[in-house]
């Protein structure tokens, strides 16, 4: 295993000991909200703090950008880790057993390794630049369809983000005309991983963040997907605004998506 790629598998696996600790006992977690719709709770921060743990005793001037956490940045500006430690916060605060670890480590701005860790299912999706994707070691693909018929498509309301609340669900009535169906799991870094898989054939959503794509962005590519912003470019990871797919499926998208964006959205 790529040496950088261990310290990622490590610190998430580490993560999840601490989030499935906490998660037999969720009346004792301390919620608080950081912003409108936006929670973290303390398992966040314990989570983190593991995870940077990891990272620092293995590459200790490393700079690491967490969600909670913000920016540690450390002497070695080349390499930057980003970092999730629990996608999937809401789920988590109410039980539901869906909920991540995500990891990514950039080099000169590449992403080289990422990591999305499921504690509750024990599945462990990982990728290294130009070496492929996998799930718990084995090789993963997305899958192949030629247009929308029969795709089942994965998505995030944009419930941080209400001021494109009606842009969003004109997007959605469109693609939900022209695929199979339309799912909505709340982490978006497992849902990048289940295209990665194929488990979904695609994925769409606004204004997410760094954290929450950039492991899942290297794990889809790795896995045979595209992935662009809403305009078919490239600039995801600072608008938010990304689709993730087998080739078909994402131009598709995208060529749905495209004409009902506000201008807000075009970016």
């Amino acid at each position: 295993m790529h040496p950088m790629l261990t310290i990622a598998v490590r610190a998430a696996r580490a993560a999840g000991q601490t989030i499935m600790r906490a998660y037999t006992e969720l009346d004792r977690i301390e919620v608080s909200e950081k912003g409108i719709n936006d929670f973290v709770t303390s398992v966040d921060k314990e989570a983190e703090a593991a995870i940077i743990y990891q990272i620092r005793k293995s590459y200790p001037d490393h700079t690491i950008v967490g969600e909670e956490g913000g920016e540690d940045r450390g002497s070695n500006k080349d390499f930057m880790w980003i970092v999730d430690p629990l996608d999937g916060t809401n789920n988590f605060v109410r039980g539901i057993p869906h909920f991540a670890v995500s990891i990514a480590l950039q080099q000169k701005g590449k992403t080289e390794v990422a990591a999305i860790y499921d504690p509750v299912r024990e599945e462990l999706f990982t990728a290294v630049r130009g070496k492929g994707a996998k799930l718990n070691e084995f090789r993963i693909r997305v899958t192949n369809p030629n247009d929308l018929n029969n795709t089942i498509i994965g998505t995030g309301f944009p419930f941080k983000a209400r001021q494109h609340s009606e842009t969003y669900m004109n997007i959605f009535g469109e693609v939900f005309n022209e695929c199979a169906d339309l799912r909505r799991a709340g982490s978006a870094a497992l849902d990048l991983a289940y295209v990665a898989s194929g488990r979904l054939d695609g994925f769409f959503e606004i204004g997410l963040k760094p954290w929450d794509i950039a492991a899942g962005d290297l794990i889809c590519r790795e896995a045979g997907g595209t992935v662009t912003d809403f305009s078919g470019n490239h600039n995801y990871l600072s608008s938010g605004n990304i689709v993730a797919g087998a080739p078909k499926v994402t131009s598709n998208l995208v060529k749905t998506i495209r004409p009902l964006l506000n201008e807000g959205l075009k970016r």
